[in-house]
């Protein structure tokens, strides 16, 4: 697919054709230019004695681009995704709706795009499941951080503990507005009850970026902490998640 920039938006074959060659018979891919050749090879050494670190944003996003788009110089397409989204999170988070408004960003962007936030969620998941959860609690504001602080809209999780107050189950209860999400405590505390769940903390994030919680955040979390010491559950905290940092209503002396 050829977008008006002229950045052809097609999928790469498992390998690179600057790291492969083409089996007896077939034929041959058109040359990269050298000068895109020489740039990607010195940004892929880089990244790789340096490390993310090494790079600012939008040369982290051309590495990602690179397989999307074999054959063109992808540093505009890079700016133009960070004028749009902010930051490199930013663009990895942004609904697929509008990437594909962005002039150059087709199916094989997004996706590429997609399986990087997606390999991202699973690391910083990875890190929390199974865990001593309140000994663990910069890896699970990571994981909140990395899942909800750019999100357009509100999402509403909810973490169930066991006894030992280990993760066994992290659920998405319900997903909203850009200012609004619906949460019913007792659907909470009967799904706490089917998961023999011993604790809980929810976590919901604030698509504005404030996480300074609502009357209505402050009314809702009371609601569930009743619901839940009534049946011997206890809510350790409820996040909020913002764009640069959180709030807990523990922390804050709202529960």
């Amino acid at each position: 697919m050829t977008h008006p920039t002229g950045l052809s938006d097609r999928a790469l074959p498992l390998f690179d054709s600057d790291e492969c060659h083409p089996a007896n018979g077939a034929a041959s891919a058109p040359a990269q230019p050298s000068y895109i050749r020489d740039h990607r090879k010195r940004l892929r050494d880089r990244f790789l004695a340096g490390g993310a670190d090494a790079l600012p944003d939008y040369e982290m996003l051309e590495l990602v681009l690179f397989r999307a788009i074999p054959r063109r110089d992808v540093k505009p397409l890079a700016h133009a995704l960070l004028d749009s989204f902010g930051d490199f999170s930013g663009v990895l988070s942004a609904p697929a709706h509008r990437l594909s408004a962005i002039d150059g960003v087709g199916e094989a962007v997004i996706c590429e795009l997609k399986v990087v936030e997606a390999a991202a969620h699973r690391l910083s998941q990875a890190r929390i499941r199974r865990r001593h959860v309140l000994s663990s609690w910069d890896a699970l504001l990571d994981y909140c951080r990395t899942t909800m602080a750019h999100r357009a809209t509100e999402q509403f999780r909810v973490f169930f503990l066991d006894r030992k107050n280990t993760l066994i189950a992290d659920e998405q209860q319900a997903q909203g507005t850009v200012d609004h999400v619906p949460v019913y405590p007792r659907e909470i505390v009967k799904r706490a009850l089917l998961l023999d769940a011993s604790a809980l903390i929810l976590v919901h994030n604030h698509p504005s970026g404030d996480p300074t919680p609502s009357q209505a955040d402050i009314a809702m979390t009371a609601q569930v902490a009743s619901a839940a010491e009534a049946l011997s559950i206890v809510l350790h905290d409820h996040v909020i998640i913002g764009r640069s940092r959180e709030l807990s209503f523990r922390a804050e002396g709202l529960l």
